[in-house]
């Protein structure tokens, strides 16, 4: 696979704190990336750089073989889509396409309207009156209608109710299908988005602590559930990510794929054992790193 962005010992720091720690990894093209953290991880940090709207303490950026910085040739193939965007006090949302449609080159008239009114935005109300959910939309609608060759999307979803969350999803989907294109998508309702992504990339505390593919990640973790004694057994020298409890009943999260000799010890000792999901797993597994390997992490959602 061709990649369209490399990374390599990237670095960041503001004052005393290091947003960004040595990170390094690749993008290949035509894929559905997750970035993922919680926040404060320094995913909006990671995208600014990217996309040159942020420098770097030090590292080295490429993007598509290029340094992005004042990089007409490559900032005109990318579309970065952020929670944060300012507009101009009297822009319209029908400002805001018409200067994409000027910057985007593959930019799709059609499929902009579509989602238009698919969003139901008013377009001719100034966008510092539009409700967060309608602003949100608008970066949505510009970030599928660019068909830039790289898309960020940070947190596009704010203020979406459900039903227009999942107008998003499908419509990415429809549309990637149709157009491949390199899509990074930033978001912490990582179960909702899951079945979107082919690889995730994962910061904590500004470094890259996981990066892999999404079905190699589904396969490395298992609940067990069942009479505690019994799951204790089972659990002996296997690496433990949680474990609750509940009267005789626990419930533990272990890491390591289940053989087909695991499957049979546990259901000779008539325990349950479940698959652990995307979220599940990236929370557990960041919760363990940053705690002590015999404290017990508080519950809690990445983002």
């Amino acid at each position: 696979m061709t990649a369209v962005i490399e990374v390599a010992g990237l670095s960041k720091r503001y004052r005393d704190t290091d947003a960004l720690n040595d990170v390094s990894f690749s993008i290949e093209k035509d894929a559905v990336y997750g970035l993922l953290g919680r926040n404060g991880a320094g995913k909006t940090t990671l995208m600014s750089i990217l996309t040159a709207q942020n420098f770097a303490t030090s590292g080295r950026v490429r993007v598509f073989g290029e340094d992005p910085y004042e990089n007409p040739r490559v900032l005109s193939r990318m579309c970065f889509v952020r929670e944060s965007q300012k507009y101009p006090d009297d822009a319209k949302p029908s400002h805001a396409f018409a200067a994409a449609r000027l910057f985007f080159p593959n930019w799709d008239a059609d499929l902009a309207a579509e989602l238009i009114e698919a969003f139901q935005i008013p377009v001719r109300r100034t966008i510092k009156k539009l409700s967060r959910g309608q602003l949100s939309a608008v970066g949505v609608v510009i970030g599928l209608a660019s068909r830039a060759e790289v898309t960020f999307f940070d947190e596009p979803y704010l203020g979406l109710d459900a039903v227009a969350r999942q107008i998003f999803y499908d419509r990415l989907l429809q549309d990637y299908s149709l157009h491949p294109r390199t899509i990074v998508l930033s978001s912490h309702l990582i179960d909702e988005v899951a079945n979107l992504l082919e690889r995730v990339i994962v910061l904590d505390g500004g470094r890259v602590v996981m990066d892999e593919d999404t079905d190699a990640v589904r396969e490395r973790a298992a609940t067990i559930v069942g009479d505690a004694a019994a799951v204790d057994a089972f659990c002996v020298g296997r690496e433990v990510l949680h474990r609750e409890t509940l009267g005789r009943v626990a419930s533990v999260t272990i890491l390591g794929a289940l053989a087909s000799e695991d499957r049979r010890s546990l259901a000779d000792a008539r325990l349950e054992v479940s698959p652990v999901s995307l979220q599940e797993f990236i929370v557990r597994s960041t919760q363990r790193a940053a705690s002590a390997p015999t404290a017990t992490a508080p519950e809690g959602a990445l983002r």
